[in-house]
């Protein structure tokens, strides 16, 4: 009688299935066989059924493919010692048709084959070689011919009906949610591709990618509580990047007119479903554009990026559309309250008091230095920002909150910023560059005086980078993309944790 081996169901206590299996290794050591390294494949089972699923069992009998493939045991259903049909699982596609059966039998396969295989268990992985024939129920199979274990699993995979039941085990044991999860390996596979297609279409509009340092001596490009380090050698502090624009922009001064990088950002804050301290981020810089021209150019990016990715730019997150095909909107932020939280006269927005009182009602309590326009930024962030479902700009940031972004020619107070946000949450941050470097000089004396006043996010004063605006940089405009936000949309992720393949957790226990 044929029937499905799963050992977890028989022998739930996992140390003891672990012993078992450490004695089933020892015996392998004893026969100088456990872990060979000369078993090449030849073969991907997605590739295998790409070509052959549309054959009939009587053009494969003509026609005798000969398969070497390796993978890992997920199923194993044994007919007595003459014969089992096994799946195994490679690396080629993440649905099913990275799966392909296998069919040992005692005449084909022999005896000490088969002898093995009774031993096998799930978990391992396992070389074959045969041939592709096709199942009474037309089911591509490798009928077998050679036999062996490359590698011994010693911890037993989780139940297959069940899988990771527990949320946190999937994160902390990333390499078992890959194995038994296929959406887990759908959404890592299509993050690769979104960033693939992101550097294409860097490279496609002549972008140059650099790579800038991960130390840093000030921190800046970012208002950010940084990471603090100490090197030795030097003996001197430094900080973990929170964001490589100040390098970006001294390569634009150095002559290179478009440059982008794709980095790893680190912020010593809070950690939720949308912020992981260590975190992805394409930033790009382009000399003689403005914001205008970044807008249009970020919006074909991450429209491009999600095509390659998913297929199309109509996603559905949270059982919600979202169409990144359409245009993207524009509004102020003072456009956006008067759009979402409507009630609010022009002359309530522009008073800064009766700001600080409506904010004390969410809770949010503004630095002594803030002016009107933070305060009403902070005012859109509580009471807008989660509304913009839409891909959406804010645009014309007020000067305080944006110390190395451009003033407005025509506005007092404001700069030519941007921020995308799409599904209630940013995803891009971008403006025409400061590039007059004693507004750029006042700007980071102001943000000190923010610091000194308990702003523990303000920006520090660079020196270097003002000399180096001093050499004269030409007009350009800059832009962030949160590479880790994006992907949690493409991919209808609801916690920034399942687009990162190895996520911070507290420790265990």
């Amino acid at each position: 009688m044929t029937t499905d081996i799963q050992e977890q169901a028989a022998a739930p206590d996992e140390n003891k299935i672990i012993a078992e299996r450490r004695v089933k290794l020892a015996a392998l050591r004893e026969q100088g066989v456990a872990f060979p390294n000369d078993f090449r494949p030849e073969h991907k089972a997605a590739d295998l059924h790409a070509q052959y699923d549309g054959k009939t069992r009587e053009e494969l009998e003509e026609n005798p493919v000969h398969v070497v493939l390796a993978g890992r045991m997920m199923l194993k259903r044994e007919a007595g010692k003459k014969a089992a049909f096994a799946t195994l699982q490679d690396a080629s596609g993440p649905k099913a048709d990275g799966r392909i059966q296998i069919y040992a039998t005692l005449d084909l396969t022999g005896e000490a084959a088969m002898a093995a295989l009774h031993h096998y268990d799930l978990g391992d992985i396992l070389g074959v070689q045969g041939t592709l024939f096709k199942t009474k129920t037309d089911e591509l199979t490798i009928k077998v011919t050679e036999l062996r274990l490359i590698t011994k699993s010693l911890r037993p995979l989780p139940d297959k009906f069940h899988g990771l039941a527990d949320q946190e085990t999937k994160y902390r044991q990333r390499y078992v949610d890959l194995i038994m999860n296929e959406e887990t390996r759908r959404t890592f596979k299509a993050r690769t591709a979104a960033i693939s297609s992101i550097r294409r279409f860097m490279e496609k509009n002549e972008f140059m990618e650099v790579e800038t340092p991960m130390l840093h001596t000030i921190p800046g490009g970012a208002a950010a509580k940084p990471f603090i380090t100490h090197h030795n050698a030097l003996d001197m502090q430094m900080f973990l990047r929170i964001a490589p624009e100040l390098y970006l922009k001294r390569l634009v001064v150095g002559g290179f007119d478009r440059v982008f990088e794709i980095n790893r950002n680190f912020r010593n804050e809070g950690v939720s479903i949308r912020h992981n301290p260590e975190f992805t981020m394409m930033e790009f810089y382009a000399a003689y554009t403005d914001y205008k021209w970044l807008m249009d150019f970020t919006e074909a990016v991450i429209r491009q990026a999600a095509i390659d990715a998913h297929g199309t730019a109509t996603l559905t997150y949270g059982g919600r559309e979202l169409d990144l095909a359409k245009p993207f909107h524009r509004l102020t932020i003072v456009e956006a309250i008067n759009k979402y939280a409507p009630g609010y006269t022009p002359e309530q927005l522009n008073d800064a008091e009766f700001i600080k009182e409506e904010l004390k009602k969410f809770g949010v309590k503004p630095f002594a230095t803030a002016g009107l326009g933070a305060l009403q930024l902070a005012l859109f962030e509580e009471t807008a920002e989660a509304q913009l479902w839409e891909p959406t700009y804010i645009i014309d940031y007020p000067v305080e909150v944006s110390p190395l972004a451009r003033a407005s020619d025509t506005v007092a107070g404001i700069t030519e910023r941007f921020e995308l946000f799409m599904v209630g949450r940013e995803i891009a941050n971008g403006f025409s560059e400061l590039n007059d470097a004693e507004d750029q000089s006042a700007r980071f004396l102001a943000q000190v005086a923010a610091k000194d006043a308990g702003d523990e996010e303000a920006m520090f004063y660079d020196a270097d980078y003002i000399r180096a605006l001093e050499y004269g940089m030409p007009p350009a405009g800059g832009c962030g993309i949160g590479i880790d936000r994006l992907m949690m949309i493409i991919t209808d992720s609801p916690n920034i944790r399942d687009v990162l393949l190895f996520p911070h957790l507290r420790r265990e226990e």
